[in-house]
């Protein structure tokens, strides 16, 4: 590979080192392919994602090409080759197929825009690999290798940008989001994956035509979300969308958590607590990155602009902030066409991270520790990371209390668990019981008995057949 960055030749050759090593780690396959491709009479060349996370080092099992061939003809090769083909991208000229456990994409030449008022762009193939590159979002993924003579192609400078940490796009950045205005979610989206800065030229670009994301599909931007979210330093990202007003067009409830504070009404900066939040949730993952506890963290305050109250005390107060959040967050969720489920559960956590404050800091009752487990459900474990997120206090004796008062809440958890099946409270008598204790047919009356019991149960834990029958029987009395 050439020498694209002579200032720094120690970290090139790191740089170079590392792309080496990543190539001879897939050659097997991706050389296989290109002379297959070569044989044909076509070229192949790996590319975009796929050359830029080999000279960081860090190149998976997804391998990107891009070829001259027309995709009639990279199926004709590749389908004797693979182990499997699919087609669901071959209108936008990709044949994706599966080879010794790599996944592989094959990608035409190409060259593609957005007229003014479209959500998808024209695809029109191209001839050369130079021109397929300039259309490539940022000049770190303009970068290609040409196979299988390993041939190091890099028209606009994507190492020296790589080596520097920084994203610029191949040629003007508002020719780059005219084409797909996607493209300035993705500069927030990768400085947050690959804690990258972003070119002062890019910025501008993207606070100057941030309302241009309007015709991009709301499935195209919550997928560009959900990668932003999910990255290693989502606030870099975040901060990126709203610094630039994308996050007005994508997610308004949060740079409306930057509420301005007087010297007569000071409170805590709702916005920088919910980065925090954020941060600290991500901190308690043990299992990977979770999207429902992320997306909850930081929207679980997005209910206090609408619920802020100046108290006469000077205090101010955000009273049902939470259940206002929950109704936000299912509205905005559902605009960005998130499943039922995601929608439910994140909802669900915004509504229930103040639960745990409700009870003072006393003794947990019995019948307290049953509702709260009662009312989380199977989101019982994310609530407790984010109930113990959201302490963002300065404060070590408060943050201490706090820590420990949750503590004391998860073993009186474990205790009654040991003793009761939370997990799966019932009343003591179901359905069928109840009408033959009060002779009663199906119908609403069974549903409002079955009620009763659930809440005589939580109160005083199991309290067997004999004793639920005589309650009910004394509550059906008290109806007639």
């Amino acid at each position: 590979m050439p020498n694209a960055n002579e200032d720094n030749p120690t970290a090139l050759s790191q740089v170079q080192r590392r792309a080496v090593s990543e190539l001879l780690r897939v050659s097997p396959v991706a050389d296989d392919l290109a002379r297959r491709f070569q044989d044909a009479g076509f070229r192949l060349a790996l590319v975009g994602g796929s050359v830029r996370d080999a000279l960081l080092g860090r190149l998976g099992n997804d391998l990107d090409f891009t070829t001259d061939a027309r995709p009639e003809d990279v199926l004709k090769i590749v389908r004797p080759w693979a182990e499997a083909v699919w087609e669901v991208g071959i209108a936008f000229g990709t044949v994706g197929a599966q080879k010794d456990g790599y996944q592989i994409e094959v990608t035409t030449y190409r060259s593609e825009a957005y007229d003014r008022t479209s959500r998808k762009p024209e695809v029109s193939y191209g001839d050369s690999i130079e021109q397929d590159l300039v259309r490539r979002d940022f000049t770190v993924n303009a970068m290609a290798v040409a196979l299988p003579e390993k041939e190091f192609i890099d028209p606009y400078g994507g190492l020296e940008d790589l080596a520097e940490r920084v994203l610029r796009t191949p040629g003007t950045p508002e020719e780059s989001f005219s084409d797909d205005p996607l493209r300035m979610m993705r500069a927030a989206r990768f400085a947050a994956q690959l804690d990258f800065e972003v070119a002062p030229e890019v910025v501008a670009a993207m606070m100057g035509m941030a309302e241009r994301l309007d015709i991009v599909s709301a499935e195209r931007v919550r997928d560009e979300l959900n990668k932003l979210v999910l990255s290693s330093c989502p606030r870099k990202g975040l901060t990126l969308l709203v610094d630039t007003g994308l996050a007005d067009r994508v997610l308004p409830e949060l740079p409306a958590l930057r509420l301005e504070s007087d010297e007569h009404h000071r409170h805590k900066d709702v916005y920088e607590h919910s980065l925090i939040v954020l941060e600290q949730a991500i901190d308690l993952e043990d299992e990977g990155p979770d999207l429902v506890l992320r997306l909850a963290a930081l929207l679980h305050d997005i209910g206090k602009p609408r619920t802020r109250r100046f108290e006469p005390d000077g205090r101010v107060s955000f009273h049902h902030h939470e259940v206002v959040g929950a109704k936000m967050t299912k509205k905005r969720l559902t605009a960005l066409k998130y499943s039922n489920e995601m929608i439910k559960d994140v909802s669900r956590l915004v509504e229930l991270h103040l639960r745990f404050h409700g009870y003072g800091t006393g003794e947990w009752t019995d019948s307290a520790v049953r509702r709260y487990v009662r009312d989380a459900g199977p989101l019982l474990n994310r609530l407790h990371k984010l109930t113990r997120s959201d302490c963002t206090t300065r404060n070590k004796r408060k943050a201490g209390a706090l820590s420990r008062a949750y503590d004391g809440l998860e073993q009186r958890i474990e205790q009654l668990q040991e003793q009761e099946e939370l997990d799966a409270i019932r009343p003591d008598l179901d359905g069928n019981q109840i009408q033959e204790v009060l002779g009663v047919p199906p119908g609403p009356v069974v549903g409002q008995a079955y009620k009763f019991l659930l809440e005589l149960r939580l109160e005083n834990g199991p309290m067997g057949h004999d004793a639920a029958a005589a309650a009910l029987q004394e509550w059906w009395a008290a109806r007639a």
